[in-house]
């Protein structure tokens, strides 16, 4: 068993996929404008040869959760290869400032770092 795909909500299609599309090498799909749900659209992301990534939109979301934790998807984890990796993708993070939380070993034996996407969603880049 293995999960199909992950989906996320936004306001902003063309900066999320450009964000999944320049940071994670990402391959969209033709965008997808459902003709059963009014203002329904969508681009699937396909990262390497793994997970895939469902961004969707429709007029009026509502606000997420202020707080910084919530009941529901905490965040999603992106295994990035190397240390190194994650040393390089944070540094560019850091650049552009959406790096959350610099390199780091954490307690449980990752070592990751944490960036924000368009959003705000927290993304973990992991590496070995």
């Amino acid at each position: 068993m293995n999960i199909a795909h992950v989906a996320l909500w936004t306001r902003n299609l063309d900066a999320q996929v450009q964000f999944w599309e320049t940071v994670f090498n990402g391959r969209s799909n033709a965008r997808y404008v459902s003709k059963n749900r009014p203002g329904f659209e969508s681009h699937f992301i396909t990262l390497g040869d793994g997970p895939t990534i469902e961004l969707m939109t429709v007029p009026e979301l509502p606000d997420a959760p202020a707080l910084p934790e919530f009941i529901g998807w905490a965040h999603i984890a992106l295994h990035v290869g190397s240390k190194a990796t994650v040393d390089s993708m944070a540094e560019t993070a850091r650049a552009n400032g959406t790096l959350l939380s610099a390199p780091r070993m954490t307690g449980d034996g990752f070592y990751e770092a944490v960036i924000a996407d368009p959003d705000g969603n927290r993304i973990e880049l992991v590496g070995a």
